[in-house]
């Protein structure tokens, strides 16, 4: 793999050149890239490149030689000695020692057995037993461990070793990259409507198929990476390497992805690099005795708020970790890219606690940045790009930090997406704070559009994070306690569930017009699924009550949920038809907005009563949000001279 070409970034001045504001913080720009490029540099030379030092998830942790023997490798600088023990050698603490190498790694070689059969079976526990600097033995799951479970009666985590004699193959090859992404958030756990977890298999035959009947050619994964406590969301990860033992095996995944693969489904995984569970029994915290192998030590490595461990990006065991983490997890199960969850809290040394973001840009630079973790991310793009060009990245980032997605070579973090993070809230702040007649069309497309030019943002009307019980989704903002009962189509059209079901769809055809260069979607936010989402735990007297997703509503024809489902669905087909998400920006003169007056109204309605949409391939909308007026002889003018049909509308 070459290195970058130049100790500053190559391209810069085409970005200070796009953005002039941007030209006071050069040496920032430059400081950054020399960070990433010296980095770049030292594992080139130092480890043999970037593709060896990244696949490191192929040495470390146990794994099996074709002739049966087992090479075991772990990082643990603060240790005195280390073992394995487990079911292979009777549990036996000091049988199996690791012999000391450089730079804080141990090593460990087991031998198949007289009869040629591996000496640490597929399905047997193991554990890595730590001496630590005080004499303690610790027993520990490997950072780099394939499967984990546990048992019922058991609160911690049991490391599994998976080798089976025979692994999923996959069969369908990764669509090719997608222009327009239309993108179905999801969590395998609560994809069902019973009152359980759900499984990988479920989401195979159950799931995926309603997902391309919707016209997603998308699905992100939440809550993959496995995590011990359940009612995290899956953000509080203890095995990074480990898929959730909860819904199944490593091999249901496998096939899962790669049927999704069939379909032409995208697969992208919520990956969750900005932080680590707590947990030092089933965890990273504490491995090897102390509390800064992974992360920083003292205050600085534990997040306020979340109560997690941070990591230290500019360690080289740790870089080493999380690149080969994002590998493993292309490579083995397949995954074409990742959502980065947390980025924000990452970007900053104050994590973003207790701070707001106004977009002065000097906000984006400084001393406050923690420029350690942009390297890491600058890395992490560089690799993917560099070795999986295919795949997709996306950053979760709140600050609006300039260039995050703009190309390494222009001093940028090198993802292709940010979640447009201000739509929702905008949304939720009118629903929530404003009286219909006072809704401003003009301050809303001012929100849909106010995005970095030439920086591509995912849009979206909710996520899981307005699911969550302590919020609301939009459809219970709307209509509230009547969807209990109000719903079906024997009970009267009340004027709640009749406009809440017209803005449901509104608010996300505007949103999926004008928000972005790409569109999600939560699971079950498409129909206006009831109440919200909460995990069992000792709050709810661990019930899955709220755990789960009601598809059955969308199924029942005499609910209204379906009218939901349906426009969701050919919102979307319109989409792949006239791809408006991947039309140039209006500064160009193809996809934008404008506003109409009706002829016989004009002396009521103001110039932003009615929002005229159009984009490339002449796809075109009306849209009124005044509900108590109709609006007839209205007059608009056609970008082309073309004709046009009725592909769509929000009424029944």
């Amino acid at each position: 793999m070459a290195v970058a070409i130049s100790t500053q970034p190559p391209k810069l001045p085409q970005l200070l050149e796009r953005d002039p504001y941007l030209a006071p913080f050069k040496t920032d720009f430059e400081r950054r890239y020399s960070l990433f490029y010296n980095r770049l540099k030292n594992i080139e030379e130092n480890e043999g490149g970037l593709d060896k030092f990244s696949k490191c998830y192929k040495t470390f942790g146990v794994n099996q030689f074709v002739d049966g023997g087992i090479y075991c490798k772990e990082w643990a600088p603060g240790a005195e000695a280390v073992f394995l023990a487990g079911d292979f050698n009777g549990w036996n603490p000091f049988s199996h020692p690791y012999k000391k190498m450089e730079y804080g790694k141990w090593e460990l070689f087991i031998p198949p057995g007289q009869d040629g059969y591996p000496s640490v079976p597929h399905g047997s526990k193991l554990k890595v037993v730590i001496r630590a600097q005080n004499g303690e033995l610790l027993y520990r799951i490997s950072p780099w461990a394939r499967y984990v479970v546990r048992d019922e009666d058991k609160v911690n985590y049991d490391w599994v070793h998976w080798n089976p004699p025979q692994s999923y193959i996959h069969k369908h090859p990764s669509p090719k990259r997608l222009k327009s992404l239309r993108i179905y958030e999801s969590h395998v756990g609560i994809a069902s409507p019973e009152g359980k977890v759900a499984s990988y298999k479920n989401f195979t035959y159950n799931v995926l198929p309603r997902i391309k009947d919707l016209g997603y050619n998308c699905v992100q994964l939440m809550a993959i990476m496995e995590h011990a406590y359940y009612a995290s969301f899956g953000y509080q990860v203890t095995s990074f390497f480990a898929a959730s033992s909860r819904y199944g095996t490593p091999d249901d995944l496998k096939e899962m992805i790669d049927v999704a693969h069939s379909m032409g489904i995208t697969v992208l995984l919520d990956v969750v690099h900005s932080h680590a569970s707590k947990n030092s029994e089933d965890g990273l915290n504490k491995f090897d005795g102390t509390d800064s192998c992974f992360f920083h030590s003292g205050p600085k490595g534990t997040h306020q708020l979340w109560d997690s461990r941070l990591f230290d990006y500019a360690n080289w065991e740790v870089l080493r970790f999380l690149l080969s983490n994002l590998r493993m997890w292309i490579e083995d199960y397949r995954f074409d890219g990742f959502r980065f969850d947390g980025i924000t809290s990452m970007l900053y040394h104050h994590h973003g606690i207790g701070t707001g973001f106004s977009g002065d840009y000097n906000e984006y630079f400084g001393l406050h940045v923690d420029e350690d973790a942009l390297c890491y991310l600058m890395l992490a793009n560089y690799m993917i790009n560099f070795l999986h060009p295919e795949c997709i990245t996306i950053a979760e980032d709140v600050s609006g930090m300039p260039a995050l997605c703009r190309p390494i070579a222009e001093g940028g973090g090198g993802f292709d997406y940010r979640l447009a993070m201000a739509i929702p809230d905008k949304w939720i702040q009118i629903i929530k704070e404003l009286k219909d007649e006072d809704w401003n069309m003009g301050n809303i497309v001012y929100t849909l559009t106010n995005r970095r030019y030439e920086e591509k943002y995912i849009a979206y009307a909710e996520s899981h994070d307005q699911a969550l019980v302590g919020d609301k989704t939009l459809a219970f903002r709307l209509m509230d306690a009547e969807m209990y009962t109000n719903m079906s189509v024997l009970s009267p059209l009340t004027p709640v569930i009749d406009r809440g079901i017209q803005l449901h769809k509104m608010i996300r055809l505007i949103t999926h017009a004008l928000g972005g260069e790409s569109y999600l979607n939560f699971m079950g936010n498409e129909f206006g699924h009831p109440e919200w989402l909460d995990f069992p735990r000792r709050g709810n007297n661990e019930s899955y009550h709220y755990a789960r997703r009601q598809f059955n509503l969308t199924e029942d024809h005499l609910l209204r949920y379906r009218f939901l489902n349906t426009f969701d669905r050919d919102m979307n087909k319109l989409e792949e038809r006239f791809g408006w998400l991947a039309s140039p920006p209006n500064m160009e003169g193809i996809k934008g907005w404008t506003t109409v007056q009706s002829t016989s109204l004009k002396n009521i309605l103001t110039m932003i009563d009615l929002i005229h949409l159009w984009c490339t391939f002449q796809a075109e909308w009306l849209l009124c949000f005044r509900i108590w007026i109709s609006q007839n002889d209205v007059s608009v003018t056609i970008t082309e001279e073309a004709s046009h049909r009725r592909s769509a509308d929000t009424l029944y």
